[in-house]
């Protein structure tokens, strides 16, 4: 007979989401209900953000090698020992696993069930051998791997997130389907610890990113030998003498690219098929769970967060959503879900980061918007370091309000922590324009812009001046 329990909380799903609900919640006492059927720690620490910013380091060290002669220093060709990667990548992880884990947990107060959960009702989960009855529900069962519709594709093995890093030797030809931000980060990880790359992309690369931004990062990749081939179509994929062979058509015709390992990359999908959503009354759809700005369900006493709500699709957001949940659900406070003041970073190398309205979203909003450009090259940081290419980019609206900030440069998922503030509270640049940066660093170049706006509206104040003086003293 099923055990009953009855907790104030139950959250399904062990990831960011749910773990930061969790241990919200049981900090302040609340009896709280955690069901994981997997590993804990969710996709970012097992197959996500850990392991591919592991990989991405190494990388980062390799092409520093390379191109050591730029600062005096004897370059050459880095030897990989990749064996040696693929341990560190799992160091990092079991650095971290602790953490998330069960024991963790428990030892907080949580009750942790490691199984399937499924709604039975609106009102009742069953996992394993109980069934849970809760006050409130929180879904957070987060993403899978999206498998593309390619002719072929269902009889030739490829690698996705969930197992590229647990391959045991270099890919020596890497073709990666997908050019959003996993794909365009694998591929330059990859080139650069040696890897042939050659990413197909069905769109424009990088197509959630500001164009002006992205262009930059992506003339990285083709520079450092990467091969991209955007608005092109997959007409099939086979597996010939050992090789991976797709069938591509484009604007040039169609041609064939060959590789040693293929890697799926287009995107994910969320895990919510086997939750028994319909007997809940729980609306959703391909994309995700129906939520309110609020993250509620169509049934009350349900909320789902993280990728399970189907929009953003970052770490940082699941945290987010874990407060905005807890807020509602421990003090009755109202909250909503701003997307304008989350945070977006494409970890290549030159690093994306945006938050806010892009110039195409303020223009559509706004009609007049101002747009401040100004090149890290005028930043003495960015020469010292022999930073190449990078810009800031600042879209003003009425009473220099900052709308939105896109950087595209080294260490721009760090400086743009900055505009992340300055955009969820309303700041203006007059407010930046008054804050001392430390010399010399690439943060100078936020000032930098700020003080680039006023430049011509001080300079007209002056010729005002002038001329009142010429009339008075004419």
């Amino acid at each position: 007979m099923a055990k009953v329990i009855n907790p104030d909380i139950c959250v399904i799903g062990g990831g960011a989401a749910g773990l930061s609900v969790a241990a919200g919640a049981a900090a302040f006492g609340v009896p709280v209900v955690l069901i994981e059927r997997g590993p804990m720690g969710g996709d970012c620490l097992n197959h996500g953000c850990v392991p591919s910013k592991t990989l991405i380091a190494a990388a980062r060290h390799a092409q520093a090698i390379r191109a050591a002669d730029r600062f005096g220093l004897l370059a050459s060709e880095p030897v990989v020992d990749y064996e040696r990667l693929r341990t560190r990548i799992h160091e990092v992880i079991a650095g971290i696993a602790p953490h998330d884990s069960v024991e963790r947990f428990t030892g907080l107060g949580v009750e942790v069930l490691q199984s399937s959960a499924r709604f039975v009702d609106e009102n009742t989960v069953a996992a394993g051998d109980h069934l849970v009855r809760a006050r409130r529900f929180v879904i957070a069962t987060g993403s899978s791997p999206a498998i593309p519709d390619i002719p072929g594709l269902d009889k030739v093995s490829f690698l996705t997130n969930e197992t590229l890093f647990d391959l045991t030797r270099l890919p020596a030809r890497l073709i990666i389907v997908g050019a959003g931000p996993v794909g365009i980060e694998m591929a330059q990880a990859y080139r650069r610890l040696g890897a042939e790359v050659t990413v197909i992309e069905s769109r424009r690369a990088l197509s959630g990113a500001d164009p002006e931004l992205s262009s930059i990062a992506i003339a990285a990749l083709r520079h450092e030998g990467g091969v991209l081939h955007e608005a092109t179509t997959i007409l099939a994929v086979e597996r010939n003498s050992g090789r991976v062979v797709l069938r591509c058509e484009n604007g040039g015709g169609v041609f064939q690219v060959e590789g040693s390992d293929l890697l799926i990359a287009v995107g994910r999908r969320p895990n919510h098929a086997s939750l028994g959503l319909a007997a809940a009354g729980i609306d959703h759809n391909a994309k995700g769970i129906e939520v309110g700005p609020n993250l509620r369900t169509s049934n009350r006493r349900v909320y789902a967060i993280g990728d399970a709500a189907g929009g953003l699709q970052f770490t940082h957001v699941a945290s987010y959503h874990a407060r905005l949940v807890l807020q509602q659900m421990l003090f009755r406070l109202p909250a909503r879900e701003d997307r304008a003041i989350v945070p977006k970073v494409t970890f290549t190398d030159p690093e994306i980061a945006e938050v806010g309205l892009s110039e195409a979203e303020a223009r559509e909003k706004f009609g007049a918007v101002e747009i401040i450009r100004t090149d890290l090259a005028a930043c003495d940081r960015a020469r010292t370091d022999g930073v190449e290419a990078g810009l800031i980019k600042i879209v003003v609206g009425r009473h220099a309000r900052i709308l939105g900030v896109g950087i595209v440069g080294p260490g721009a998922g760090e400086l743009i922590s900055m505009w992340s503030l300055a955009v969820a509270n309303g700041m203006t640049l007059r407010q930046v324009r008054g804050y001392v940066a430390p010399y010399p660093t690439l943060s100078e170049i936020g000032k930098q812009a700020a003080i680039s706006y006023y430049a011509p509206l001080a300079k007209n104040a002056v010729v005002r001046s002038a001329i009142r003086a010429l009339r008075y003293f004419g």
